[in-house]
């Protein structure tokens, strides 16, 4: 495979289910730094830790795939601009700074991307009790709250609106105190099928998708996902990253 393939278009992004990452063969707790190690051994359920240490694992082997190099020799790093906390923060490798990576972390399922251009990834599943009304007016515009409400599945195409702007955050262009003041009623809210959705927003590239079928090995997930660049993202399988 050529590795360099994936860029020049944009960064890699990946999704896929937890477990299906930690069999990948370069997968392993041995990739994590102290601080990742640490910050693992804090979370009290089993599967949380999986989570946390899939979507650091699965960034490392996105970059990995995009530099050319083994992921065991990456270093991926946190640090909070606000209280300068290792433990989180924007994610960057400090052997690569031109290198842009993003991750996220839902129940069971992770999300990754990787590039030599900003970049931001989120992953979300549907809560199981339905997102209250105050959260709509608190993350969604008018516009997006009448697009939103008069949707056959009104919760599913809130969560679709919810991952844009939470990579939204990521990639520096909103934060989580301005998320309603950001508009994108202009953008569709559906995929057709399993099929990535592609669209633009100024000068940005959204890639998004449902359930990971076409992103990874998370089929089945339920899981919607968004990444934004400022160039087209590019999907790949968990099979496609193997070196």
């Amino acid at each position: 495979m050529d590795n360099a393939s994936y860029e020049p278009a944009g960064p890699l992004v990946a999704v896929a289910a937890s477990t299906e990452v930690m069999r990948h063969p370069e997968a392993g707790e041995h990739l994590l730094g102290p601080a990742e190690q640490q910050r693992a051994a804090r979370f009290h359920q089993a599967s949380g830790r999986l989570d946390y240490v899939a979507a650091h694992v699965l960034v490392r082997i996105c970059a990995a795939r995009v530099l050319g190099v083994d992921a065991s020799g990456l270093t991926l790093a946190q640090q909070c601009p606000d209280c300068g906390d290792p433990t989180h923060g924007k994610p960057y490798l400090p052997g690569h700074p031109d290198l842009h990576v993003s991750l996220s972390h839902t129940r069971g399922v992770v999300a990754a991307a990787a590039g030599h251009h900003p970049v931001g990834v989120d992953v979300e599943l549907p809560t199981r009790t339905g997102t209250p009304v105050e959260v709509f007016e608190r993350v969604l515009t008018e516009a997006e709250m009448r697009l939103v409400q008069a949707h056959p599945e009104p919760g599913r195409a809130f969560l679709r609106q919810w991952v844009r702007k939470e990579a939204m955050v990521k990639i520096g262009r909103t934060t989580l105190d301005t998320l309603g003041g950001l508009d994108l009623s202009a953008l569709p809210l559906d995929t057709p099928g399993e099929l990535p959705l592609h669209s633009r927003f100024t000068d940005l590239y959204l890639l998004d998708w449902q359930d990971g079928g076409q992103a990874g090995d998370g089929g089945g997930t339920g899981a919607t996902a968004c990444a934004v660049s400022t160039r087209a993202p590019r999907l790949a399988t968990l099979a496609t990253l193997v070196p």
